[in-house]
């Protein structure tokens, strides 16, 4: 999902709580480019059980206020991509470091071209990624 609002995540999941972060709190955030209650998020798309396992539905959310020139948004997209890359790859950091790394990069070019013709314009669109 790329958004200027952080809180438009609750709103498009329709959910006022999910994976220890709240709509309300959020809202009480004063979000600007340099503090934001959610820059980025990597995680499962929310279900109702609150239980996951690993082949559920994943997100990632780029908060494009914080995207305010290339370095800061490829860092902000690339920290993201690492933490889904470390799911992707079961977290065998041991065995697959470079791997895992080589994923998040590539997979990071990716995003930064979706995101680059979004900078500066209001934008809701949902990034969603299925196991294989």
């Amino acid at each position: 999902m790329l958004s200027y609002n952080p809180c438009d995540i609750f709103d498009y999941f329709n959910v006022d709580e999910m994976h220890g972060l709240s709509h309300k709190e959020c809202e009480a955030h004063a979000n600007t480019e340099n503090s934001a209650y959610i820059a980025g998020w990597s995680n499962f798309v929310p279900k109702v059980s609150g239980e996951y396992i690993s082949n559920d539905d994943r997100f990632i959310f780029i908060n494009l206020s914080r995207c305010t020139d290339s370095v800061r948004t490829m860092g902000l997209i690339m920290h993201e991509m690492m933490h889904h890359s470390l799911w992707w790859h079961s977290y065998s950091v041991e065995n697959k470091e470079e791997e895992i790394i080589t994923w998040a990069e590539e997979e990071s070019y990716k995003v930064y071209e979706i995101v680059k013709p979004m900078l500066g314009k209001v934008v809701r669109q949902a990034i969603t990624f299925k196991s294989e």
